[in-house]
Order: structure tokens, then sequence, then C-alpha cells
């Protein structure tokens, strides 16, 4: 059976019609399980030789650079071989390259404008596309062996104008030629089982895609890339230039052309017709990973209008891309940055460390300067941005960050309330329904959770909530059905009061160990038409209790207190520092979201895969219930009643498995 009769069945893509394209891309599989057929023959020369080294897969350039830089230092100066030197500064600046594509791809996905596939990621193309830099390594391995190898690759000059235009003439020539029969080869049945499918795998593309190829077939790639320098270095006009002029050309081709944004501006091929023969575009190139059996060439279409290849909706998608509007939400999520390193760990930021939980990572100590740099960047910036979207159903939702850190939110209230109520109106302006406040941008001393919003623009549309009914709801389900006593301490704040109630009317008995937040709740049920009396509040010394609630502020010496084997459930926004290893730590308020979310291919700050805090949660459900209210300031919702309604729309009780330290 060929490929092409699989096609059909796999996606449903039977028409052509321009006027379809949009919902034939809606309804596209993203799932690589879909393609485990055509893949279940790898071919020889499948994995890179380097993978079971792990991270230290960079130690084997290390011989070479090392080389390099010892000649460079010891000869004399006619005799420095600056083009062996280049090397590694070059491998460098191709990493940061890509850096900027894929952060900027996500950011510009993400606020909708121009985008050509509405498809999400998911965390399995994500680990797929974990190794993008193992090409990067190929190429330099390879560099320093023609270099060191071959004399003419040794000691090149800086530029050469002749060896510049032959290699682009070259590439121009029989590069793009020869690429597009390798591709279609590659579309062969035979070999798409065994190698090209796994880059097919990808069918919403980012700009790393571009590379995701197995080891041999990245390698038949370079070689083909290689025709025009190795003819200039025999030539004798190859220069230091050409090459890193030239393989920076197919990054950035490469790149520009995986990137799910249509930014290419029409005005340039109105200008200069004959461009669109011999340049590419993002939505070009995205039919040929939806369709697999068009637009098979490289960064020239040409060979597609020869060869009868070429997808006649592709001039179609272009323009509906172009025109495609910034998307609005329906919810938005607003959070902030947390510790200076956090920025890494955005969907922004580097992808493999986004796809995880955030930790401590030693290596993230040598970037330091680009950290500060970053932290300088936020600072001017000094405006929310989109760091990521996600749909279910017909629900629409964005997070935005605040460009504040954790410590600022101590130093700076005035300022980051402007900023907060500047993304509030913006968007109530832009017609969203709910807006959730994550992390400390709720906080009490900071904006009366909220309120302060309220107060200062009554006629807003947009609802502000801050998900403390889902938070409470959450740390109930956590607690045992047979608990009958828990010690609640750290920072009383509404949630702690609502805990406090909860669990009053449940016959719980409740301890506190410090004497203020005993009277700030006695206070509080004194003031409250609870008339349920089963519960007793405690002033404790002894801290018996094995369930602790825990809220911000817990200090060390009251951890240290907590009898062994005590299960620490927090309630607050951040959790609270591991110091026992004979206790058990709880995540802070979180749920699991459902299968239909999509383009959830990010970790939110320390929580694991595919689960979201209850506040985040919240605002969701808020907008999926239709509910009219504001949950902010002292406002809460039926706890009961919110619970309820996120386990209807799909969200599941989470309970990491208890850790311990």
């Amino acid at each position: 059976m060929e490929i092409k009769d699989l096609i059909p069945a796999i996606g449903g893509y039977k028409t052509r019609c321009s006027e379809e394209i949009q919902t034939r891309l809606q309804n596209l599989p993203l799932r690589a399980s879909a393609f485990a057929l055509m893949a279940s023959t790898p071919g020889i020369l499948t994995d890179w030789p380097w993978t079971p080294l792990g991270s230290f897969k960079y130690l084997i350039l290390a011989p070479w650079v090392v080389h390099s830089i010892y000649q460079y230092m010891v000869n004399d100066e006619t005799e420095r071989d600056i083009s062996s030197l280049v090397i590694f500064p070059f491998l460098l600046w191709r990493i940061i390259h890509n850096q900027i594509w894929i952060s900027m791809s996500r950011y510009r996905t993400a606020k909708g404008n121009a985008r050509i596939l509405d498809k999400g990621l998911e965390f399995d193309q994500v680990d797929r596309e974990r190794n993008w830099d193992d090409q990067i390594l190929l190429n330099g391995l390879l560099l320093y062996i023609v270099s060191n190898v071959l004399a003419e690759a040794s000691n090149l000059p800086l530029w050469r104008t002749d060896g510049v235009v032959m290699v682009f003439l070259l590439h121009a020539g029989p590069v793009e030629f020869l690429y597009y029969w390798l591709h279609r080869a590659l579309h062969h049945h035979y070999l798409y089982s065994r190698y090209h499918s796994h880059h097919h795998s990808s069918i919403v593309t980012e700009p790393i895609t571009s590379v995701i190829h197995p080891f041999a077939e990245e390698l038949a790639y370079f070689i083909l890339f290689a025709i025009p320098m190795m003819t200039a270095v025999f030539c004798g006009t190859m220069s230091v230039a050409a090459y890193v002029v030239y393989i920076s050309y197919i990054d950035f081709m490469n790149n520009m052309g995986h990137c799910n944004f249509e930014f290419i501006p029409n005005r340039l091929f109105t200008l200069f017709p004959p461009l669109k023969f011999l340049m590419y575009t993002p939505s070009f190139h995205s039919l040929h990973h939806t369709q697999f059996r068009t637009n098979y060439s490289l960064f020239m279409p040409l060979y597609d209008y020869i060869y009868g290849t070429f997808d006649k909706s592709s001039d179609s998608l272009y323009k509906q891309s172009l025109q495609r509007q910034e998307e609005v939400a329906d919810v938005v999520h607003l959070t902030h940055l947390t510790s200076p390193e956090s920025i890494y760990h955005l969907r922004l930021g580097f992808a493999t460390l986004a796809s995880r939980p955030h930790t401590s990572t030693c290596y993230l100590w040598l970037l330091y300067p680009i950290t500060m740099g970053s932290m300088l960047l936020t600072w001017i910036y000094g405006r929310t941005f989109v760091i990521e979207r996600n749909q279910i159903d017909e629900l629409k939702m964005q997070t935005w960050a605040i460009p504040k850190y954790k410590y600022q939110f101590l130093l700076q209230c005035q300022p980051i309330n402007n900023l907060i109520e500047e993304a509030i109106i913006k968007a109530d302006q832009k017609g969203c329904k709910v807006v959730t406040l994550g992390l400390l941008n709720q906080g009490e001393e900071l904006n009366k959770h909220g309120a302060l919003f309220i107060q200062r623009n009554p006629k807003l549309k947009v609802r502000i909530v801050d998900g403390s009914s889902l938070a409470v709801a959450v740390v109930l389900n956590n607690i045992p059905k047979f608990a009958t006593q828990v010690l609640l301490t750290g920072k009383i704040t509404k949630l702690a009061f609502a805990l406090y109630h909860s669990l009053s009317k449940r016959g719980i008995q409740i301890a506190v160990l410090n004497e203020q937040h005993y009277k700030k709740l006695n206070k509080a049920s004194n003031n409250t038409t609870t008339t349920n009396c089963e519960a007793t509040l405690l002033l404790s010394t002894g801290s018996s209790q094995n369930i602790w609630l825990v809220g911000d502020g817990i200090k060390d010496e009251e951890q240290l207190k907590a009898p062994k084997g005590t299960t620490f459930i927090p309630f607050s926004q951040f959790p609270p520092k591991i110091l026992r290893q004979d206790c058990f730590y709880h995540s802070t308020p979180a749920l699991k979201a459902p299968p239909s979310i999509e383009n959830l291919h990010s970790c939110e700050n320390w929580l694991p895969r595919r689960v979201m805090s209850a506040w985040r949660v919240a605002g969701m459900v808020h907008a999926m219930e239709g509910w009219t209210e504001h949950e902010c300031g002292d406002a809460m919702f039926d706890v009961e009643q919110v619970w309820r309604a996120s386990l209807r729309h799909g969200f599941q009780a989470f309970k990491m498995p208890t850790t311990i330290a």
C-alpha cells in the first residue's frame, strides 16, 4: 500500500478548495501516533551516535575546540588559522539564532495574528524535538574534520567575494534541484517509513522542526549543502564569510519556513512577481506538512511549478494567513515572573525547560549575564506580554505575564498595580470575558485580592476572578476523609478563613500555633452566621497533628516541630520550603487538565505536565458556566458548587504522589 493511500484515512484531506482551507486545517491530526504505521521500520543510522551520552554529548567537540585555540596561540601570526578558531563561536551563534526564532515564533502564534494553523503543540512533539541541536553538533564536528584534514580548507581568508558568489550560485542551481528530488525520494513509502516520517510527525511546525531528522537523513542533507562549500574549497575561493553566511542563510530559511505564522509581505511579490518562484513562505511549506505530497522544494518553489507538485491552495492560504488578526481570548490568566531564571522556563524560553516543572538548574548559572540582561529588558519593556494560548472546545484562553519578579512585589506596589490594571483594561477592551489573577497579582496588601480594580473601574465588563473558592475546594479534597484534626499555619489569608469555616462545618478540629492567628480566626468565627459548634479552634503548643494546612510565611522552626510522617498541604500560591526528609509534601492547589485542552505543552511553574493551578482553572470554569459575578476582594463562591462545576467540565482532582523531601 502506498503512503498516498493512507493519507485520507489519517487526515481526511480530500478537498483542495481554497475557501475550505481553514476548515480543513482546523481538523488536522496532531499526534505522531497517527504515523506509527509509517515509522514502524526504522532504517539504519536512524539514531544519533552520541545519544547515549545525553547532555555530555557536547564533550565530543572539546578536543577540537581546545586544539584550535592551542594552535592559534602557539603559532606565529602568519600561521594562525582563524578559520578553525571561528568554528566554535559560529556554533554558538547558530544556537542563539535558532533560539531567537523559537521564542519569536511561539510569541507570534500565541498572539494569533497571521497564524497559519490553529492546532497547537503537545508534549510528545516537544520531547521529539528536544535534540534540535544535534545537527549543529554534527555540522561543527564535520567542519573541524574538514578544516584539519584538507589543507585547502585551512587558513582561509575572512572574505572573498568570488567565493561567496560561487557558493550561492551553486546553491540556487544544483543544490535546490538535487534537494527537490531527494525530498521526493524521501516520500517514497520505503524511505518515508524508515526516515522522513519522523520529521512529518510534526504537522504543526516550529522553527526547530526543520532540523528534526534521523541521523542518516541529516547526514545526507549535510553532504548536499557541502557541494557549494567544497567546490569553493577545491577552487581556492573559499573564505570564512562564505561558510558562515551560507550556513546562517540555510538556518534562517529553514526556521522561517517552519514557523507557524506568515510574515513575508505581499508587496515583495507584487513589486517583483518572479520572486514567487525563488523564495518560499511559511504558509507554502506548512501545506507540505499537511498535504505531504505537494510543495517539495527547499527554498525555491520553482521546481514545484516545473514538475507539477505545487499546491494550488498555496496562494490562498498565504493571503488568508496574512489577513488574520490578533486573537481575542475569552479568558486571560494573568501571571508574572518568579525567580530571575524563570524567564527560561516560560513557553517563550527554552522549550525543554518549559516542558518540565520549574526546578533549580545548576547550568543556568552559566547564563547569568543573559539573565541579568533579560531582567533589564523586562524592566525597560514594562508591559504585559502573551506567553501562551490554549483552547478547550470553543473557549479560547491566553496567559499574560507581568514583567515583574517575586521580590519586586514586596517593593513596588503601585507600579505593579498599574501594570495589572492596564492588563485588565486591555482585556476588557478586547472583549474578554474573564481575567484571573495568578500568583501574587491578587495579593491582599497589593490590591485587596483584586477589589481595588473594581473600585477604580466600576464599568468593567470583564469579570475579575481570584480563584479562591476553587483553591479552597482543592485543599479540602486533599484532606483525608478520616481526618478529625488539622493544624492551620502560615499567613492567615482569605483562603485560611474560608478553610476554617469549611472545616468547621465538617466538624473537624482546627489547631493553630500562633496566638494572633487564634484571635483572628476566633473573631471571624464570632462574626459569622455559622452555628455549627462541633469544631473547636485550638491554640496548640505540642504540634501533635499530622495534617498541616500550610500558607505563605511558614517558619522553618515551625516545620521542625511537626511530628514524623506529617503531611503538608499548602493553600498558598507558592510551595513551602521542603525541610523535612521524614514528612510528605503536597503540591499547591491544582487540577489535572482534561484531554480536550489544546496546545498545552509547557508546565505551569513547578506543577507537572497537564496540571493547572486552581486559580487558573477557576477562570475557565467561570467562563464556561457563564457566571457574571466578580470573585475578588472578600467575595467567594460556594465551594462545593465550584468544585462540581470544575469536575463537570473535565478537570480532575490532582493529588501528586506524596513526595518525601
